[in-house]
């Protein structure tokens, strides 16, 4: 097999009865999911067509991820069309991915219809009763080629257009190859998925399990605003691994869930997406101790992750915690402003990625393309693409890699990469806007949108939800009579950063 279905295929052939992919409806062995999603991927025979994109517009379950392989057995990929995102912002993204069909459950089809016209649409309940077709899959198969796409998931972009990385099953393989062994994942671990399917945090959760025959239990998305259920959940699962963003952490520890009751089979905690914040952290080593905690970090376009730190129980992280070094077969390095190699600990350079890692690209979109994934300016030798990050790092006296900035407008906000660019964008469209500008308050974790014009606040607020994504909404407003300017006429941003009061 050239793709991740070899990893399925293993888990199947070594563990058929082991559970395979739960949620808090249905649970699947290994020998029921292998053929649950070969019939899936023989009914998708009929529409798809070999390396086209498959939309998946699906509650967050474990037969959503089923979709995701039968995808994959017919020779396409798959991009998750989040239910929970504006319709509007649904559009946005089909018109970029131009999927040959979209999947959806029966329960969704008037939706789905109503949202996506023009698209062809069936249903999961359609498919899952398809015939399983070895000839059809096998002749798929064989044209596969592991740098096939296998996914593409969409991320904020600065021209109000969401842009679409595509990551190929060899970067897939190649990162899951080291991470699953790095960090001892088995056959014996349940592993909590908490991240949404159009998340890249979701990558680490779905193919770590069919890669080591552990069960994936896909936590209900409803289980977030209900945090004493949450913890039940994780408990009944016996869930041992949770590689979640820091925001839905924090949410344990911002209601005391742990207080409740603690999960005592947890054995790893990976976290990425925001800064740790200590209190939380100290409060989860309180209740869990003997715990691995790691800290992750990378962006979407090296698929999930290019470095790591495993927190030292006797370490002092006041000062922060370090996004400490490379995975293996990934070379994470520092360019300063004129492309040089850096190297001295305390001189800070934009974090450049090269290797297998790195995501084929931007889905038809060359014009980030060319920006972002670019020709190694240390290599002058060969073609060599590396990507730059747009994050700035320094090295600390032990040499790990300490994340300091952002080089842009770009932000990590719960879990998500934004572009402010496209948030203001989305404002000064907005009749009754006349200018607008957005920053991020990196100590109090929160969006602040400054804006010149006749509209109400809540006015603004409402129509900015209709609009864009929830985390992409300031949760503060201010209406101000005029923008404090440069002297080269651009918005000056400290003096807006100083302005108190809002919404």
């Amino acid at each position: 097999m050239n793709n991740i279905l070899k990893y399925l295929e293993s888990s199947y052939s070594t563990y058929p009865d082991r559970e395979a992919v739960l949620d808090d409806q249905k649970k699947y062995t290994y020998g029921e999911y292998y053929h649950l999603t070969r019939r899936i991927g023989s009914g998708l025979c009929a529409y798809v067509g070999q390396r086209q994109p498959v939309g998946v517009y699906m509650e967050k379950c474990a037969d959503a991820v089923a979709v995701f392989m039968g995808a994959v057995w017919a020779g396409g990929f798959y991009s998750c069309l989040n239910t929970e995102l504006p319709g509007s912002r649904l559009e946005q993204i089909v018109s970029v991915l131009s999927p040959s069909l979209i999947v959806t459950q029966q329960a969704l089809l008037e939706k789905a219809q109503a949202l996506f016209p023009a698209q062809r649409i069936v249903t999961f309940e359609d498919l899952e009763r398809s015939s399983e077709d070895p000839e059809a899959l096998a002749e798929r198969q064989a044209r596969a080629c592991d740098t096939d796409v296998l996914y593409v998931n969409f991320t904020s972009g600065s021209t109000g257009v969401p842009k679409g990385i595509a990551v190929g099953n060899r970067s897939v393989l190649d990162f899951l190859d080291c991470f699953v062994p790095l960090f001892g994942i088995d056959c014996t671990d349940v592993i909590a998925n908490q991240a949404p399917f159009d998340f890249d945090v979701s990558v680490k959760d779905i193919y770590s399990a069919l890669k080591a025959g552990a069960c994936l239990a896909v936590v209900p998305r409803r289980l977030f605003s209900l945090p004493t259920q949450l913890i039940d959940f994780l408990c009944d699962t016996g869930a041992t691994t949770m590689i979640w963003a820091v925001s839905a952490l924090c949410l344990i520890t911002g209601f005391h869930a742990l207080d409740y009751r603690t999960p005592e089979t947890v054995k790893r905690i990976l976290y990425s997406g925001e800064v740790m914040p200590l209190k939380a952290l100290k409060e989860f080593r309180k209740h869990l101790p003997d715990v691995t905690y790691v800290n992750l970090y990378g962006p979407t376009e090296i698929t999930c992750n290019c470095t790591y730190h495993v927190l030292d129980k006797d370490r002092d992280y006041s000062a922060g915690i370090p996004i400490g070094k490379p995975f293996p077969n990934e070379d994470v390095f520092l360019l300063d402003g004129e492309d040089r190699l850096v190297t001295e600990p305390g001189a800070e350079g934009e974090i450049c990625v090269r290797g297998t890692c790195l995501a084929l690209g931007y889905y038809r979109n060359p014009e980030q393309n060319a920006a972002h994934f670019v020709q190694n300016p240390l290599n002058p030798h060969y073609p060599e693409r590396i990507y730059r990050t747009g994050d700035l790092a320094k090295y600390n006296e032990l040499g790990e890699l300490v994340f300091s900035g952002r080089k842009d407008f770009q932000i990590k906000y719960m879990g998500h990469r934004i572009e402010l660019e496209e948030i203001e964008r989305a404002m000064n469209a907005i009749e009754g806007v006349e200018r607008a500008c957005c920053l991020f308050d990196e100590k109090k974790s929160r969006l602040r949108g400054f804006y010149v014009g006749t509209l109400a606040k809540e006015e603004l607020h409402a129509a900015m939800k209709r609009d864009l994504p929830v985390f992409m909404v300031p949760g503060i407003l201010r209406q101000v009579e005029a923008m404090p300017l440069t002297k080269n006429g651009k918005i000056d941003r400290k003096a807006l950063a100083e302005i108190t009061g809002g919404r």
